[in-house]
């Protein structure tokens, strides 16, 4: 069954990832108008997530930032199809970085870089990084795909732009093992994602509402002795982002506990604060808020 739905569905997402990109954004906009308008996509997640987070706001406001959530949402869906064909060039293009000096002072520390970023603006051409001079291997933390041959085409663009992914299950043990090879390389996190609730787990307000968090990063970051950065990616406009890196940490170890994981938070914060709209919405972030905290979590401060 996996087989058969992938190769009904590849072939259509091959045609859409050639078009050009004004015919290609013109798809784009009548996924909009299914997903939105005819579906409703997770609509009342995207309202309540939009009323927990901004209390403030008038319902006009939240009503405007829901909409051009779902336009941005669709975008980087399609782009993620486009990503099938693209050539480097046109990636490099699309996706630049705006202080590439940083990775060159990085690489004076001669430590691997994990690069903390959200569920924000392009997190899919985060596959770019290899393509602007960075001598560094590239891998990104991903949840692996229950279809296994959409899997294997997620891995092979990674791999056409010379980047690697590695399953979350297995990131701690490969990692380690690179790092013992003498491998470095810039390892791309996703950290925002709501982690399932253990008997003892870590807690941080994140956009004023306490909810669980991971300090995976932080965690390895401080075993193996990482550089870590958060990747600030700007949407410039339609199908054009912008990645600053931000230095958290070059030791990690002399850092206090949790400086790491808060710092990451705050600037998530501030990206989502200046432009709602480029955040994953749908995303179910805030679903614990009102379970009870155990005796033995962490309380970050």
């Amino acid at each position: 069954m996996h087989r058969l739905v992938f190769w009904l569905t590849y072939p259509l997402l091959w045609f859409i990832s050639i078009l050009p990109f004004r015919l290609f954004y013109l798809v784009s906009d009548m996924v909009f108008v299914l997903v939105y308008h005819i579906f409703r996509y997770r609509r009342k997640t995207v309202k309540e997530n939009l009323n927990l987070v901004f209390p403030r706001k008038s319902t006009e406001e939240k009503k405007s930032i829901q909409k051009k959530f779902y336009r941005h949402m669709c975008d980087i869906f399609l782009e993620m199809v486009k990503s099938i064909s693209i050539s480097n060039e046109e990636l490099k293009k699309r996706f630049v970085f705006t202080n590439p000096e940083e990775f060159e002072r990085l690489k004076k520390l001669d430590k691997s870089i994990i690069a903390m970023c959200g569920h924000y603006a392009s997190y899919e051409w985060l596959i770019a990084l290899q393509l602007h001079g960075i001598d560094y291997k590239a891998f990104g933390i991903y949840k692996k795909v229950k279809n296994p041959y959409f899997d294997k085409l997620a891995r092979d663009i990674r791999g056409k732009f010379d980047g690697v992914l590695i399953p979350t299950i297995q990131a701690t043990s490969q990692i380690t093992a690179l790092e013992k090879a003498g491998q470095r390389g810039v390892y791309a996190m996703i950290a925002d994602q709501s982690p399932k609730r253990y008997k003892k787990t870590h807690w941080i307000d994140f956009m004023g509402i306490k909810v669980p968090v991971f300090i995976g990063s932080e965690v390895l970051a401080r075993k193996l002795d990482l550089a870590v950065v958060y990747l600030n990616v700007e949407k410039v406009k339609r199908g054009h982002y912008a990645a600053t890196l931000i230095n958290i940490t070059d030791n990690p170890r002399q850092e206090p506990e949790f400086a790491i994981t808060k710092e990451y938070i705050k600037l998530l914060e501030r990206q989502i604060n200046i432009d709602p709209q480029y955040y994953l919405w749908t995303h179910k972030r805030w679903k614990h808020r009102n379970r009870p905290i155990s005796e033995d979590s962490v309380i970050i401060d």
